[in-house]
Formats: structure tokens, sequence, C-alpha cells
């Protein structure tokens, strides 16, 4: 039997399922799967995390370090965020060049962070115009089954809450807390048939006709939207999808208080 008739035979039994209200693994449409957040994972990092949801498993390190600031903000830190696909992690992963899709995570975990203003960038200010803070922000994708993108925007976070900034190191002082404004939290839902739901697995993603990313702050208000796939989603759609979030966000942001 051929790859791509296995595969139409997944894709039927779970659009019928999803018709029947049920998944494979038997969650709810609104259910994740268990979660587990670690911080302080790496040692020679200021910040560190590691999430998994279900068998999708990232870490984050957090590196900070002075730099010069961007000539229209000059009194402001900087970050800046990477993604790599690591190889090991799924067969479909490649080495080479970053893949659309790594370049396409990086930048929503980097919007959640940057838009929520999780950090207060203008406390990294060293010397202006000269000297500020830049944070370093590198996820790594060490297990794919599904749903990465709420991982890699949860580990963001868990490792930012994690982190120090290096004072003693460059000689301005005692080490301090990173100075955190908020705690974005990333929920994506796929749309499989008429269903909604949370949490993709891997097969889900794969036979899901589109996926929607809402990134809220901690007091619900929306930090980035990210849709992809060729399917379409009505209004009430995505309403449905950005209130769920809103609810599910919190529930993730006090596994993350838990944790410090």
């Amino acid at each position: 039997m051929s790859e791509d008739v296995i595969a139409e035979i997944k894709k039927d039994y779970i659009y019928s399922l999803a018709g029947q209200g049920d998944r494979a693994d038997g969650r709810k449409f609104d259910e994740f799967r268990p979660i587990n957040i670690e911080v302080g994972v790496i040692n020679k990092a200021e910040g560190s995390a590691q999430v998994m949801i279900g068998d999708s498993r990232v870490i984050v390190g957090v590196k900070v370090q002075p730099g010069e600031p961007f000539p229209d903000t000059p009194d402001t830190g900087v970050i800046i965020t990477n993604l790599e696909l690591v190889p090991l992690a799924s067969p479909t992963f490649e080495t080479g060049p970053p893949r659309e899709d790594a370049i396409e995570l990086a930048r929503v975990v980097d919007r959640g962070v940057r838009e929520s203003g999780a950090i207060d960038l203008s406390k990294l200010c060293i010397e202006s115009g000269q000297k500020v803070w830049m944070v370093f922000i590198d996820v790594h994708v060490l297990d794919h089954d599904g749903n990465l993108m709420d991982a890699a925007s949860l580990g963001a976070t868990a490792a930012l809450m994690n982190t120090v900034i290096p004072n003693a190191k460059f000689g301005f002082g005692e080490d301090a807390k990173l100075p955190l404004n908020d705690i974005p939290a990333g929920i994506t839902a796929v749309k499989i048939g008429d269903s909604i739901m949370l949490d993709p697995s891997l097969d889900e993603e794969n036979v899901a006709s589109c996926k929607l990313t809402v990134i809220t702050n901690k007091e619900g208000a929306l930090a980035g939207m990210q849709k992809s796939g060729v399917g379409t989603l009505t209004p009430d759609e995505v309403k449905y999808v950005v209130h769920i979030a809103k609810e599910k966000a919190s529930v993730l942001r006090e596994k993350l208080e838990g944790i410090q």
C-alpha cells in the first residue's frame, strides 16, 4: 500500500471521528495534551526552559549581552529570536538554511513577546545611544508531534521568566532578573471539516484545512494572530478561537507562574 493511500485513509479516519465529535486520542476538542515545563535546563544560558506538549518537545535558551541599540530606539533593549528545526526531531526536517516553517515559527514567537510588551525594554538601556542589553531567544525543536507553535511560544515565555541579566559578568553591578511586564501565551486551533480543535497532534495538523494561532497578554488583549493553510474560517469561527484562546491562555499562565 502506497504512502499516499495510507495518508488518505488516515485523513478519512480523522475527519470521520471529527464528524462524530471525537479525536483519535480521545481528547475533547478544547483539551490539551499533558504539558510539562522545566526551567534552568541550560547552565550556560542566562535563562532556559524545556517544554513538552504531548510528545512535542522544545528547548529554549536565552542569552543576554551588551550591544548597540537600533538608531531609532537609542534607549531601548533589543530582542532577536531564532528557531531551529533539529533534523532528529522529524524525518521531514533537514539540515541547511532555515526553512519557511521555521522562519514562520520564529516570527510568531517573536511577535508574541514583542507585541505583548512582555519584556520592559526601556529598562535594558545601559548607555543611551551607545549600549543596551540584547536578548537572544533561541528555540530548538527536539521532537515534533504537532503544535510546535504553542510549545515554542510557551518555552520562550518560560525561559524569559527564568532569565537573569548578567550585570556582574560585565562589571555593571549585581545580577538582576529580566524585567518583565507580561506573560504572553499562544493557543493554536485547527479546522477539520466543520470542527475546531485545540492543540492539534501531528496527524491532525497534516490533514487540517487551516490553522490559527492566537497570542494574548495577561489582560486578554490580542498580541498576535497567525493563520496558515488554504482553508477558510468564518467570522464566528475566528471569534470562537479568540474566545477559547483567552480562556486556555489563563491555564497556561497558571502553569508558568507555578514553576517560578
